[in-house]
């Protein structure tokens, strides 16, 4: 407790029930998961002087190589309640955070990004809505939960469309593009697997509650799934892809980082450029319309926003996240403040930092099977780096298990113009396996 007490010296309460705290450097953060945002996060924050545990189950986990480190399941409530008395301020790096658990730290503990949030974020129906009701535009949707449904609300939007879950998926995982009508069976299927299949039919006569099989008939239905909770959105013809980080303290200051450019390959980012390759007018109201959601959900912390750029110009939300995200991580290197600093200061409720962008950058991630000639590239003498003039910044994640497709650092390319980094990417060969 000596520790406990050490650190809550760092934490000032302003005055008045219900009014943000602002936690000074020497305050411990918890950080619920444990993965390579928590780790970013903690690296960035300890450098301010804060302390930092986390809560995860696997051990070693990234940022538990950095942090102290409570291993546990996400919804062992016991273990939640340590994470509360062992920190003055909980926050979270990825979304999908248990309810209940996030419901009990609300109570128990200082949560200043709270549960309602989450709730939010967590389903995309509910996401679209939030957004809508800020003033921002989203692709047209519809609800869908049968077949049937899927036939309509297509009928309706118009094909191309995207079916998604209305929870969980990322990377690509848990959507299905649907481009002519005789795949809308298959893409249900694929997305809600499962939920398609039709009830067993009787013989056409309704059957008695005492007539032969009717008990097996009730058991059946009852064993049968609920109706999926699905959202079909009107496939947008985009000209590209962009991402605002934005911050708002517990006080509701509010900043944006400047828009990414995203590049994703089998649905998993590749690249973030930034500057960004569109007009500055579009820039600037990409940051306002981020910097809109955040202030009109009353976010705390920093919400990443997935925005589609069409042909003429208009911005769509595609989706949020309310953490730090893969298509910020050029803020380490190349900004006055790194994405991990501000959520730091946002949570703390610090003065928030400057979002400047020092130098043009791309950043690239580094998946399982570029490890191994990512490090060599970045940590070698490179003769084409240097006609390039390019500057290339290793950030590993220490994950345990190296696989295909998991994202296991990103290197940052600092550089006088982002086609030279573009450059040197296309010139190392391993990015393209």
């Amino acid at each position: 407790m000596e520790r406990r007490e050490e650190a809550a010296a760092g934490a000032v309460e302003a005055p008045g029930a219900g009014t943000p705290r602002t936690l000074l450097p020497g305050a411990t953060i918890g950080v619920l998961g444990g993965g390579q945002l928590g780790r970013m996060m903690a690296l960035s924050g300890s450098a301010m002087g804060y302390r930092f545990v986390a809560l995860d189950p696997a051990p070693d986990a990234p940022c538990g190589q950095v942090t102290p480190q409570i291993i546990a399941a996400y919804n062992d409530r016991d273990a939640a309640r340590e994470l509360a008395q062992r920190a003055d301020v909980i926050t979270y790096e990825f979304e999908n955070v248990d309810a209940g658990v996030a419901a009990l730290l609300t109570e128990e503990s200082y949560v200043p990004q709270g549960s309602a949030l989450l709730y939010t974020t967590q389903h995309r129906l509910r996401e679209k809505v939030a957004i809508e009701a800020a003033g921002v535009p989203v692709a047209p949707y519809r609800k869908v939960g049968s077949l049937a449904e899927l036939e309509a609300a297509a009928a309706e939007l118009g094909l191309p469309c995207v079916l998604k879950t209305a929870t969980g998926g990322y990377d690509g995982k848990g959507q299905a593009v649907i481009r002519r009508p005789e795949e809308l069976a298959a893409a249900f299927r694929q997305v809600a697997p499962g939920a398609a299949a039709p009830a067993p039919q009787a013989s056409g006569v309704a059957a008695s509650p005492d007539s032969p099989g009717a008990a097996e008939a009730k058991d059946a239905a009852e064993a049968r799934p609920h109706a999926p909770e699905l959202v079909l959105e009107k496939f947008i013809a985009f000209q590209c892809e962009i991402s605002v980080i934005a911050a708002r303290s517990a006080s509701g200051e509010v900043k944006s980082f400047p828009p990414a450019e995203n590049i994703h390959v089998d649905n998993i980012l590749h690249l973030s450029i930034v500057p960004a390759r569109v007009p500055e007018e579009i820039q600037r109201r990409a940051c306002e319309l981020a910097e809109q959601i955040v202030s009109g959900m009353d976010a705390v912390g920093l919400l990443a926003v997935e925005m589609f750029v069409t042909e003429d110009g208009e911005l769509f939300v595609n989706e949020l996240a309310p953490r730090p995200h893969n298509s910020g991580h050029y803020t380490m290197d190349a900004c006055v403040t790194s994405q991990f600093e501000q959520h730091v200061r946002a949570i703390c409720n610090l003065p928030l930092g400057d979002t400047t962008l020092l130098t043009p950058v791309v950043m690239v991630n580094v998946l399982g099977q570029h490890l191994e000639g990512a490090i060599q590239a970045a940590c070698s003498a490179d003769e084409e780096s240097n006609r390039l003039g390019v500057s290339p910044k290793l950030h590993i994640y220490g994950k345990t298990e190296s696989k295909t497709g998991r994202k296991m650092g990103h290197i940052n390319l600092l550089c006088k113009d982002t086609g030279d980094g573009l450059s040197w990417v296309e010139q190392t060969n391993f990015w393209r396996n």
